[in-house]
């Protein structure tokens, strides 16, 4: 902490407590006691049941789930394949260069994700490429979402890079291939995984593109939580929500280990 004396850690402390409770912790909290809840008529839910959940984890529920993780990973995979290895490329050009593959990796970023749906949608939807209903063009959407994420977070890292390693190998006879797969890759290797965990947990909770775009043998599990509570059963939805964040939590887990491991090579 950068605050040293005891009164500053407390205010801190009770600053953090003030903001965090009643913005992260209560929302969520509400969500899981709504999942539990046979009715909440009251203050507080009443009649708890898990019955909701055994359900969540069956049938279309558990289809929905699927979709959702095999459509977040490889989302990421693709992300960071072409985020890493634009800013791979972006570091070796001019200023003027960078700022424009900057500003093209971004500009995702910079509008709303229904407009990147509905740019998708428009574009796949006649021939010569023809995605439309199905589940390629709901993966290529997420990508296209993720990509500016991945890139600049490897961007970030490469910038950091102490060129000494890169030379040292070079002066030792490795070529530019090498050096790519024996240092810098290696070297951020860290950086490479997180970028890979916040794809996955943007992929997993996209919803406004998704929407426009997903065929019905192919619908993420944030459809399936939407579509519930808009037909008002607020407490299946919550219990989908809660299958959804603990599953999105333990795959950001591993991958967390993941760096961890990679950051004491």
């Amino acid at each position: 902490m950068l605050v040293h004396s005891r009164a500053g850690k407390w205010a801190t402390w009770a600053v953090f407590l003030l903001l965090f409770v009643p913005l992260f912790a209560v929302p969520l909290l509400v969500i899981l006691a709504a999942s539990l809840a046979t009715n909440w008529s009251g203050a507080f839910p009443s009649g708890p049941t898990a019955e909701r959940y055994a359900a969540a984890t069956n049938g279309d529920s558990l289809q929905a789930l699927t979709t959702s993780l095999v459509t977040a990973l490889a989302a990421s995979v693709l992300a960071l394949a072409l985020g890493g290895w634009a800013a791979l490329a972006a570091a070796s050009l001019r200023e003027r260069g960078k700022r424009l593959v900057d500003a093209l990796f971004i500009l995702p970023v910079a509008v709303p994700s229904v407009v990147v749906g509905l740019a998708v949608l428009v574009a796949f939807s006649q021939p010569p490429i023809l995605l439309n209903g199905t589940r390629w063009i709901v993966i290529l959407a997420h990508t296209v979402l993720v990509t500016a994420f991945a890139y600049q977070s490897v961007a970030a890292a490469v910038r950091r890079l102490d060129p000494m390693y890169e030379q040292a190998a070079a002066g030792l006879g490795a070529g530019p291939a090498r050096v790519l797969w024996r240092v810098r890759l290696p070297l951020l290797l860290p950086s490479l995984t997180s970028a890979a965990g916040l794809c996955f947990a943007l992929s997993m909770g996209e919803l406004s593109a998704t929407i426009m775009l997903y065929p019905p043998d192919w619908t993420p599990l944030p459809v399936q939580i939407f579509a519930a509570t808009d037909r008002g059963s607020l407490f299946t939805g919550a219990a989908l929500a809660v299958v959804l964040m603990t599953t999105t939590l333990l795959v950001l887990a591993a991958v967390s280990r993941i760096r961890t491991r990679a950051s004491y090579r």
